[in-house]
């Protein structure tokens, strides 16, 4: 009946709204992220916290408010630390569980690695600074500020651009609260051009004017032992990056694909494999890390023998507006009104991401007139035969356990369209519904928001490589 609809409605909107001062209760007092299959439920409405909750019944069986809010109000009543901790993980594994103890006493035993004595220290906040405040620059930023109120994570303390002119400073303030594709920033800016600083959701980021690394002091701001993030592709060797190793600064990480021996992460797949006694990292490309999750899960899963990638990309701002000069053949050609073909060098950056992935990868590009969200097609031949079901189930789980889960995701939607991965954290979305699977050859769909997408890459790789990311709990056999 429609008014038991609106009834049953009601009722799980005010448990949304009953469940967001806990959630905000939990991450600002201590550290603690609740997710729901991976995604955070931290400072979401009301609206968005139901939507998180009706999405699951993609990936698995329905978990609703009425399932998880018992473990929330259980997480309240334990002595917790700085952690990730998933509701969706709880409930399955409560479901699965036979022994018949209370939700409290489930969730208690469940997260006792993360309680009371077996509490891990935890680590002192790490200083970054931006080198560079273009796209990637300024969603880095939201994702840092928005990560700020827990107190005990990364602290963006600065960004070094180049002067831009009279009213520089009220201008980049005026792009970082409003993007045309990410719309407006959630939270209040304010400019002070004597400090030479904008304040964001009460984070005081200096921005430092200069023309070249060599020039600063970082000390000199109050700044030490600082993760940089160098955002503007200039130098992508070590020596050049190394440029950026200043007083105060201690390592550097890369938005953009490192060449020569500098390690290459995409984080989900690689990056615990890193000696994070090193100085210089790169986040490879935002098409490296699209693909890089899928091609791992499906080697290991059913083996590869050889793939082709095309990636069908959002155009960048390396692109023309209208016809010039270009130092590229192609790329110099309109980019709103062209379908443009271009390389890519993602293929060959598998290799450095996976050094035991023995299959051959080829790929191209093909640059298109939208602003962001793209695609990449596999086309993969496979060490066995198997079937289209076989494949969607393991690529289903492998997006809700185990290493990947935050990184890969995965949509049964029918009519998915570009637009509606805007926004998306995971760095590579699996389209169920267009994936082609005969014998051994697989064709998988991945969309990404590669830059949004991307950016939370970039934000988790500093996290690892500072110390402080932390692990998401309950833990679950991989």
């Amino acid at each position: 009946m429609p008014s038991q609809e609106l009834d049953s409605w009601n009722t799980r909107e005010a448990i949304a709204e009953s469940m967001i001062p806990i959630i905000g209760s939990l991450y600002r007092e201590k550290g603690v992220t609740i997710l729901l299959h991976s995604r955070s439920l931290v400072n979401k409405s009301v609206i968005s916290i139901l939507q998180t909750h009706r999405f699951t019944r993609q990936i698995t069986d329905e978990v609703s408010v009425n399932d998880s809010f018992p473990f929330l109000q259980a997480l309240t009543e334990l002595d917790l630390c700085s952690a990730k901790i998933d509701l969706g993980r709880l409930v399955l594994a409560y479901n699965a569980d036979n022994r018949g103890l209370s939700i409290p006493e489930f969730t208690a035993q469940a997260l006792a690695d993360v309680t009371g004595e077996n509490k891990p220290a935890t680590q002192a906040p790490r200083d970054v600074v931006l080198y560079g405040f273009g796209r990637i620059g300024r969603l880095v930023t939201r994702l840092l500020i928005e990560k700020a109120g827990s107190g005990n994570g990364l602290n963006i303390r600065a960004v070094v651009v180049r002067k831009g002119g009279d009213g520089d400073l009220a201008k980049r303030a005026s792009l970082l609260r409003r993007d045309s594709v990410h719309g407006h920033f959630k939270g209040s800016i304010t400019v002070d051009n004597e400090a030479s600083t904008i304040t964001a959701n009460g984070n005081v980021i200096k921005f430092i004017y200069s023309n070249s690394p060599a020039e600063i002091d970082y000390t000199e701001y109050g700044i030490n032992d600082a993760i940089l993030i160098d955002n503007t592709g200039k130098w992508r060797d070590r020596a050049g990056l190394s440029e950026h190793l200043r007083p105060g600064i201690s390592k550097v990480l890369l938005t953009a694909p490192g060449k020569g021996d500098v390690p290459n992460i995409v984080h989900g797949v690689n990056h615990l494999d890193q000696d994070v006694t090193q100085q210089i990292f790169s986040c490879a490309s935002c098409t490296t890390n699209a693909i890089v999750p899928p091609l791992k899960a499906m080697d290991d899963g059913f083996g590869i023998i050889r793939g082709h990638v095309e990636t069908v990309h959002s155009f960048t701002n390396d692109q023309n507006l209208l016809d010039n000069y270009h130092k590229a053949d192609r790329r110099g050609r309109a980019a709103p009104f062209n379908l443009v073909l271009t390389e890519t060098g993602a293929a060959s950056a598998v290799a450095k991401a996976l050094p035991d992935f023995k299959a051959k990868i080829t790929g191209n590009s093909v640059r298109v007139p939208t602003p962001d969200v793209s695609i990449a097609i596999l086309s993969l031949t496979l060490k066995r035969e198997t079937t289209r079901e076989e494949v969607l189930d393991y690529l289903r789980k492998a997006s809700l356990f185990g290493p990947l889960s935050r990184n890969l995701d995965y949509t049964a939607a029918s009519d998915a369209v570009s637009s509606d991965f805007i926004g998306s954290r995971a760095a590579s979305i699996i389209d169920a519904n267009a994936a082609i699977v005969d014998g051994d050859q697989a064709i998988l769909y991945c969309w990404y928001d590669n830059e949004f997408g991307y950016s939370c890459q970039v934000v988790r790789t500093v996290q690892f490589i500072s110390g402080i990311e932390y692990p998401t709990y309950p833990k679950v056999a991989e």
